[in-house]
């Protein structure tokens, strides 16, 4: 299925004439407006009587205050400790005793808040989700314990996890000062500094309808739902919104290097992480091309890395690239790769590096082309059958600048993408003075004379 680092073209660029035979549109959602500001969009789906209903605001980790990196995501997990209406730890079990599920996520550039959840109870689960927009209530006797539980959870995800630890030293190696360096979650030591009046502050400054985009998917029109977001939403005042201020990325000039041993380590792993453009950030004209050139260099077991590293040369167990565009800043192309046993992770990097000197001098082939933006389009369609799919692509768009035609637009985008436009991409990203190289090992064996 298509992902949501897919979904977002940049205007300006000229069709190709082979991009007639891209789908018209994907979604084909429907939007309007709140009086107070609040954005809606529509994507009507009714093969069953059931909606996904998201809430999203223009606020995440990258927007974290100085000293409290991960905030936002501290806050995600207060909004479940209730308002004067629904007492803590209540919200999820109303959502469970009506038929549905609910959850939230925070990444660097957007918070979200979703439901799926039967067509007849929508509208008890937008009023829930309106009500703790402004009435959040907290106390120190819930703030704390989950200030702790956060703690935990970067303990168990982050610290005991050898991927995890050196993921977080590649983003701070790999950003030399925007915030993306920080870790969704936090450090340790500034979460356990957070304080209610913390939560509170952020709460009040970016929790607000003028920030938040809705977004319903299923069995259910514009015309239908607007006067149930009126009813909602629509009764909350809107709030003056702070700047939202991000330090901008300075040139890098020099390539770097990470090494993690760790005694955890049974698989090693190879990683060269790039700074590129994002569809928001400068070079944005080569997004799309990036995402062809994700999917040619690795996208799946007909990859150029697979074909190569993995079944000819026996080198990897597997191999694969990844690029996501939609950021609200510059955002990073990456390779991976791990090791077969017995396998030097020098002639893997190796190995690696000769299908990056390929593309770079050589480009990619029209046959090769051809064959990833089919596959690519058809993602498109079948993107079409996911209700939570669709919100998510749409969220992640809009809290980053982008807007419901450039998703609607991205099958035309994707297929007018030429033989050229990759090669210039290539040259663009794959430098290695913007580079950093991970590599996760097992602890080293120990010193016999010390």
């Amino acid at each position: 299925m298509i992902q949501p680092r897919s979904m977002v073209p940049v205007t300006g660029i000229g069709l190709h004439p082979e991009s007639a035979s891209a789908p018209s549109g994907v979604f084909h959602p429907e939007t309007f407006g709140l009086d107070n500001g609040m954005e809606v969009v529509v994507v009507s789906n009714h093969r069953a009587p059931v909606v996904a209903h998201w809430v999203w605001y223009r606020v995440g980790s990258a927007d974290s205050p100085l000293g409290k990196s991960g905030l936002p995501h501290f806050l995600e997990h207060l909004m479940f400790k209730g308002t004067r209406e629904i007492p803590p730890g209540e919200f999820s079990k109303i959502v469970a005793r009506h038929g549905g599920n609910d959850n939230a996520m925070t990444s660097y550039d957007a918070t979200a808040y979703y439901q799926m959840i039967a067509k007849d109870r929508l509208e008890l689960v937008m009023a829930m989700e309106a009500d703790r927009m402004v009435n959040l209530d907290l106390s120190d006797e819930h703030v704390y314990p989950e200030r702790d539980v956060i703690l935990e959870e970067r303990r168990s995800r982050v610290d005991n996890e050898p991927s995890s630890l050196l993921g977080e030293q590649l983003m701070a190696a790999q950003y030399l000062h925007h915030p993306y360096r920080l870790p969704v979650i936090g450090w340790f030591h500034e979460i356990a500094s957070y304080t209610r009046e913390d939560a509170l502050d952020f709460y009040r400054r970016w929790y607000t309808p003028n920030n938040a985009i809705l977004i319903v998917a299923g069995d259910i029109t514009a015309e239908e739902l607007r006067p149930l977001a009126e009813r909602t939403y629509g009764r909350i005042a809107p709030r003056e919104l702070p700047p939202r201020v991000r330090v901008a990325e300075p040139p890098q000039h020099a390539e770097r290097r990470v090494v993690l041993h760790h005694e955890r380590v049974r698989q090693p792993s190879f990683v060269r992480s790039y700074l590129a453009p994002s569809f928001n950030s400068e070079g944005k004209e080569h997004a799309y091309a990036l995402e062809v050139l994700a999917e040619i260099l690795g996208g799946g077991g007909t990859s150029r890395l697979y074909r190569s590293v993995v079944v000819e040369e026996g080198l990897a167990a597997g191999a694969g690239a990844f690029y996501r565009g939609i950021s609200l800043d510059a955002t990073t192309f990456r390779l991976y790769a791990s090791p077969r046993p017995g396998v030097d992770m020098a002639a893997l990097e190796a190995a690696m590096d000769r299908q990056v000197e390929r593309v770079l001098e050589g480009g990619v082939e029209a046959a090769e082309l051809k064959r990833t933006k089919q596959r690519m389009l058809a993602e498109a369609v079948y993107a079409r059958d996911s209700l939570g799919g669709a919100a998510r692509i749409f969220g992640s768009a809009l809290t980053s600048g982008l807007g419901v035609t450039d998703v609607e637009a991205w099958p035309a985008r994707i297929a007018a993408v030429s033989e050229e436009q990759v090669h210039a991409a290539a040259r663009f990203v794959l430098r290695r003075e913007h580079a950093v190289t991970g590599l996760l090992l097992p602890a080293r064996a120990a010193n016999p004379s010390t």
